[in-house]
């Protein structure tokens, strides 16, 4: 209770200072010479500005500016913002002086996006296989079935693969459906008469495949649990995969047949 009546004690003086004329005679708030009525600081109430104490420092601290009251100085950065909002209008105004025909002249910038084809390239080099472009509607590359293998290397796995064959990969990039790629890292070539190891690779053996689409594996359930500690996660991931299609192979002679005897 007594700091309760203190504190209406120390309002009713901080309220009664503010109301009262002063006796002193001191320098004036450039405001306060206005005969418009002020809004009292922590109150709702209008005051007239003859009835306020401008030399309380109380009062200067609790002032309140309204947006509607500008000063000079707030005039001066209005202005000031106004120059600047010009000069970036004028930035892309349209120039007929030139004869563009009303072509809107911005400023020059140079808009970098992504990575250059040579780093593309590098990149898909590295994983093992290299993009030739679109196959063509006259193409004709599947071909029947030839009695050659080959073990290549896509990324991280390795693949036995014939003529013909399909395979599943992990997303490939840079690459569209309907790309035709070369596998450019072989591991080893075989057939009936053959077998060609490479040490590790075959530098002169390619396997040409084409992109048949870009899809999703089955969802895989990934559960945490830690016992006593009330701690359960579950999570689902489906892996993106490509599809190939092999339609070559080159770096082995293939074996046609002639020459068994009957």
């Amino acid at each position: 209770m007594a700091a309760t009546r203190r504190c209406f004690t120390a309002l009713y003086r901080c309220s009664r200072s503010l109301l009262l004329p002063s006796t002193r005679r001191g320098v004036s708030h450039p405001a306060i010479c206005s005969s418009d009525p002020f809004l009292l600081p922590d109150s709702d109430r209008y005051v007239p500005a003859s009835l306020i104490d401008s030399s309380n420092p109380s009062f200067h601290r609790s002032l309140r500016h309204f947006s509607s009251r500008k000063t000079e100085s707030s005039d001066e950065e209005e202005d000031d913002e106004d120059d600047d909002y010009g000069d970036e209008e004028s930035v892309g105004e349209v120039s007929d002086e030139d004869g563009d025909g009303g072509v809107v002249s911005g400023p020059s910038r140079s808009v970098v996006c992504g990575k250059s084809e040579e780093e593309k390239t590098a990149e898909a080099e590295d994983i093992g296989y290299r993009v030739l472009g679109p196959l063509d509607s006259t193409e004709k590359p599947f071909k029947p079935w030839e009695p050659v293998f080959a073990v290549v290397q896509i990324g991280s796995h390795q693949f036995k693969v014939c003529n013909g064959d399909s395979v599943f990969t992990e997303r490939l990039k840079y690459c569209e459906v309907n790309d035709k790629l070369v596998l450019n890292k072989v591991l080893m070539l075989g057939s009936k008469t053959q077998t060609i190891i490479g040490r590790p690779m075959l530098p002169e053996a390619a396997v040409h495949a084409v992109v048949e689409e870009h899809a999703l594996d089955a969802k895989v359930i990934i559960f945490k649990k830690k016992r006593r500690k009330n701690y359960r996660r579950t999570r689902g991931h489906r892996q993106e995969l490509t599809k190939l299609r092999i339609t070559d192979i080159h770096g082995i002679d293939k074996f046609t047949g002639a020459g068994i005897p009957a």
